[in-house]
């Protein structure tokens, strides 16, 4: 399989490149030449085949022989090695949760296949790598805890100052070691903006073995089309109808996988991303208008982006038709007060407890269905309520148990260097 670049459709590379350059010239994202289609027969009869083999199966064709299948394999397994259940909360709506990780986020898995895909790529690098990446929230400790002590490689992370929660906080700055954490002045597109001017420096770039981790590279961002076939595959054993797929979306990597399986072959009916205030896709969809906006603080913090990166690989996708997009998916914005009021409806009415990022899901996708009722569908559970405890408590009145490894990680020591939304500062960071 060959990538080429969005902004330079020239520039073509292969999954090694793509994945240790993370994006191309002029900060273009890499995208893939072809859309390889899900065999039909393996579509029609999931339920037949192990998570393991249809991770396997899911990746192969993005990477070809790049990787040995032997390898790939034990790749796919480790990216999904913990529960990924479907579970039911109404007669309508069911969650795919994602948070059953090491670090309680969907981003485990696209953290875990990139981070053994390079560190598989890189194992006769005289250099050492440096993995710059930006966060909103998880992202971070997904990294992180990925990469901790792989030889050979430094992470260096970027997050917004106050806010994240005390629980992502402490998952991206308390380990030491290989993972540097820097707490920036601004917000998450400050932080991601850095990270694209440090990609585009001559220097840097002479001077550092430079790759990202961020759903930008396509090793992180591809293998997260394999737990919507393990959704489906769940799915199928109580529904005879395709799913309308709810995603709570920040820089829209996650439900732009999904769209990538659907293109591939994936049933679905219908496609939802749901945004907090910060609204720049809803508003799109409404009016045909693309404007990037300042982005705006959250209770659901890891969708804080005003400026979603991702977003031009689903118009690549849907050929930049607007039309046709506008056919498959919907885009809900939903405030801080609807967000708790999910949270406490869903707990008081089905004894559920959502965190903010899934009630903002929850509450898209009950409006859909509000105005579709002849549909049924799954909103993504992109994290544990143990990680934002205030809101959730706040909505349920009730002291969330913290799991024993979180005790031990809140008792470290947050380690970070605080820097201004400055580029300079960042070079200065990364060349001393």
């Amino acid at each position: 399989m060959k990538y080429y670049n969005l902004k330079d459709n020239h520039e073509v590379v292969d999954f090694k490149i793509a994945t240790i350059k993370s994006q191309g010239s002029q900060k273009g994202l890499f995208f893939p030449e072809s859309i390889p289609q899900f065999d039909k027969e393996f579509m029609q009869n999931l339920h037949l085949f192990s998570d393991e083999e249809i991770a396997f199966r899911c990746m192969k064709d993005f990477i070809g022989d790049e990787i040995p299948s032997d390898l790939l394999r034990k790749i796919a397994a480790e990216a999904i090695s913990f529960d990924i259940p479907l579970k039911k909360i109404s007669e309508r709506i069911s969650v795919l949760e994602l948070f059953h990780g090491p670090t309680l986020a969907f981003k485990d898995v696209g953290a875990r296949f990139m981070s053994r895909c390079l560190s598989y790529f890189l194992k006769d690098q005289d250099k050492k790598v440096t993995v710059l990446v930006a966060t909103s929230g998880d992202t971070g400790g997904a990294v992180a805890h990925g990469f901790y002590n792989v030889p050979g490689i430094n992470v260096v992370i970027l997050y917004p100052k106050n806010r994240v929660s005390a629980v992502q906080e402490k998952q991206l700055t308390a380990l030491g070691g290989n993972i540097s954490a820097l707490e920036v002045n601004g917000n998450f597109d400050d932080c991601q903006n850095l990270v694209k001017q440090a990609f585009s420096d001559e220097k840097i770039n002479s001077e550092l073995f430079l790759t990202s981790a961020n759903s930008i590279n396509v090793a992180r961002w591809l293998p997260q089309q394999i737990y919507y076939l393990l959704a489906l595959k769940q799915w199928r054993q109580h529904e005879n109808q395709d799913p309308v797929i709810c995603v709570p979306s920040g820089n829209f990597g996650n439900i732009c996988a999904g769209l990538l399986a659907y293109f591939r072959g994936l049933p679905a009916e219908h496609f939802i991303a749901a945004c907090n205030e910060n609204d720049v896709v809803p508003d799109y969809l409404k009016n045909y208008q693309y404007h990037p906006k300042k982005a705006i603080a959250t209770l659901s913090n890891a969708m804080d982006v005003g400026d979603p990166s991702n977003f031009t690989r689903i118009m690549e996708l849907f050929d930049h038709q607007f039309d046709h997009l506008k056919s498959m998916i919907s885009g809900y914005s939903i405030d801080d007060q609807s967000t708790l009021q999910a949270i406490q409806g869903v707990h008081e009415k089905y004894g559920y407890i959502l965190e903010p990022h899934s009630a903002v899901a929850f509450a898209s996708l009950e409006q859909y269905l509000d105005e579709n009722p002849e549909k049924k569908g799954f909103i993504l559970g992109t994290a544990h309520p143990v990680k934002f405890p205030e809101a959730v408590e706040k909505a349920v009145h009730i002291k969330l148990e913290i799991p024993e490894a979180l005790n031990e990680l809140m008792k470290k020591e947050k380690k970070t260097v605080e820097i201004n939304a400055d580029f300079e500062e960042l070079k200065r960071f990364l060349l001393k």
